[in-house]
């Protein structure tokens, strides 16, 4: 079983697997992100024939959605030849609940420029094995396979993968894939006990400086709080191959 059933041209249905980590009668977000990237590389690929790269995704989340289908527009904002602004729009019961705008690039040979000063993770085999539903609830979390290396309150270095599809009987690109995890990383550094304090994100964030490959998805994750409610959780992205990229999400911290 997947994450999501495509039940109209545009319309997704989300199976048991979406439940909620706040609330499991809610969806997790971190599919639906997923969901959303894979309608824009779809609508990229029935445009044009060049392979234009995504280089940024970013979603606002303006709500809580319960596990009901949803629609999915997506539309180009800013045309161009070698660059796009696209946004993609999940909606519920007539309501936006999801957007998403997408930075589409076309690639250039910088192979003798690439490098980062971001240090390697470990290896998934030398992180022991964390069972994520011992801090959270939800299908999503409960579907997730994660190692993980505790480095204190709101820090944490860990490998994570899933055996589900994310559209059911769709071929879903890698990008699509992973950027229907990234959301999970805002639970796998906390801070504080979520029994004790509610700290959900606001939006989500990733800057990409090359295309993820298939195997784990690798997070080196810091989550900060500060004085007046608000938090920051800021992740460099790894590959099995190394980093790729940067993630951040805005918390609302609310004891």
């Amino acid at each position: 079983m997947g994450y999501w059933h495509r039940t109209g041209p545009h319309t997704f249905t989300p199976t048991e697997h979406v439940g909620g980590a706040w609330d499991p009668g809610t969806q997790h977000i971190a599919t639906l992100l997923g969901v959303l990237a894979h309608e824009v590389e779809r609508d990229r690929d029935a445009r044009r024939d060049d392979g234009l790269q995504v280089t940024r995704i970013s979603y606002d989340i303006l709500g809580t959605i319960p596990l009901e289908p949803v629609h999915v527009e997506v539309a180009v904002l800013r045309a161009g030849r070698t660059i796009e602004l696209v946004e993609a729009r999940a909606c519920h019961g007539g309501r936006p609940v999801v957007l998403m705008r997408a930075w589409l690039t076309a690639g250039y040979p910088t192979a003798d420029l690439s490098g980062t000063h971001h240090a390697p993770l470990p290896a998934p085999d030398a992180l022991p094995d964390w069972d994520m539903t011992t801090v959270w609830d939800g299908g999503f979390i409960a579907s997730v396979e994660v190692r993980r290396h505790d480095l204190g309150p709101g820090r944490a270095q860990a490998w994570v993968r899933t055996p589900h599809p994310l559209v059911v009987d769709e071929d879903v690109s890698r990008l699509a894939q992973v950027a229907g995890l990234l959301d999970i990383t805002n639970g796998v550094a906390v801070r504080v006990d979520p029994e004790d304090v509610s700290f959900p994100n606001l939006d989500l964030t990733a800057h990409l400086f090359r295309a993820p490959t298939d195997g784990w998805l690798g997070l080196d994750t810091t989550v900060s709080f500060g004085p007046e409610g608000a938090g920051v959780t800021t992740t460099v992205l790894h590959d099995e191959r190394g980093v790729f990229g940067i993630s951040t999400q805005c918390l609302t911290v609310r004891p």
